[in-house]
């Protein structure tokens, strides 16, 4: 029962922004120290853990509704944080530090506690869960991932068809740009398909693009309501900073790796050897074991608390918080990364 209370660190994360918030000053910044320093130290220092459950394990987890409610509190913690930071930043007379530390806070959480369990949500069956994770990208103004990634993503992953996947020498500054560009188009045009095959035209109420724009705009709407027009920027700004958050996660998350064509040309099946893993302690935790995120392609709906270690997946070299802040700096990455993808596997530039 206690080890299946360690995704409560998670939670470290939004608490650190609103300690940090709340301080203000250097502690503006608390956050991006926590998430970007801290934990990277953490994860070098301590062990990696590759245990896979037994059967006995397995079906208890599965069965523990705790680890469902671990994730469906992220939602007031969310939507709490940013009216929090909204109030902050619009009602006192803050610095420009302190403004940007806020800032990048908040999209921090938007990004790990939003978007990443609205991910996490979004491939459940029950229709409840997949509407929490929805409206957890919702801050995000990234609504539209739930079409890319379940329609797009898991079927495209390691090839030049699928946005999310960084080639090889690919900077993760030029993946920003086109990762989120085509990732956008794309959910559109797998929405027009998906209503085109069940006959139904673009204002049909099982458009999700269309109502995800509405809700958005909506969202926007209201922020601007109760917090005027620098609320409305700092509202865009968390979004951004989210955004940018979930990108780099996808970047490591494939880079360089490519699967390879059958000979009736079409690519073989998603496996275990097309995305990175890692098996770094406090990355699994605080991340809701998004870094075994080759069993996550293997079994996108297996629940996060039963994934498993592959062995032939290829292993990151550190933990994702860690392998974030190395792909900021290109040549140090490729040197890196580069060498430890299978010559046959690679992504080409």
């Amino acid at each position: 029962m206690i080890n299946d209370l360690k995704y409560l660190m998670a939670y470290t994360i939004p608490l650190s922004a609103i300690a940090g918030i709340s301080l203000l000053g250097w502690f503006a910044f608390l956050t991006p120290f926590y998430v970007f320093m801290l934990l990277p130290v953490l994860e070098i220092l301590l062990p990696r853990d590759n245990h896979n459950l037994d059967k006995e394990e397995r079906n208890r987890k599965e069965r523990n509704k705790i680890f469902d409610w671990l994730l469906y509190l992220n939602l007031p913690l969310v939507y709490g944080l940013i009216v929090y930071s909204l109030i902050v930043l619009t009602t006192r007379d803050l610095t420009f530090f302190e403004m940007a530390g806020v800032i990048f806070s908040t999209g921090i959480v938007i990004g790990a506690n939003g978007i990443n369990v609205g991910h996490e949500l979004g491939h459940r069956k029950k229709l409840s869960e997949r509407i929490m994770g929805k409206i957890q990208l919702l801050p995000a103004l990234y609504m539209h991932f739930y079409v890319e990634h379940n329609f797009g993503h898991h079927l495209h992953a390691a090839t030049p068809e699928d946005p999310a996947t960084a080639r090889l020498n690919q900077s993760v500054y030029s993946f920003w740009i086109t990762s989120v560009c085509r990732q956008y188009s794309n959910a559109w045009r797998i929405q027009s398909k998906l209503l085109r095959s069940s006959g139904k035209g673009f204002f049909s109420l099982s458009n999700d693009m269309l109502w995800f724009s509405l809700f958005q705009a909506l969202y926007l709407g209201l922020v601007f309501y109760f917090f005027g027009a620098n609320g409305l920027l700092y509202a865009l700004a968390f979004a951004a900073v989210g955004i940018l958050l979930l990108e780099t996660i996808n970047y490591i998350e494939h880079y360089g790796l490519l699967r390879l064509k059958t000979e009736s040309g079409r690519y073989e099946r998603v496996r275990e050897i097309h995305s990175w893993n890692s098996n770094h302690v406090i990355g699994r935790i605080v991340l809701y074991e998004l870094t075994r995120h080759s069993d996550h392609h293997y079994r996108a709906s297996k629940k996060y608390q039963l994934l498993d270690c592959h062995d032939e997946s290829p292993q990151m070299p550190y933990g994702y918080p860690t392998s974030m802040v190395l792909s900021l700096f290109p040549p140090l990455w490729f040197r890196v990364m580069n060498k430890r993808i299978p010559q046959t596997m690679r992504m080409a530039a």
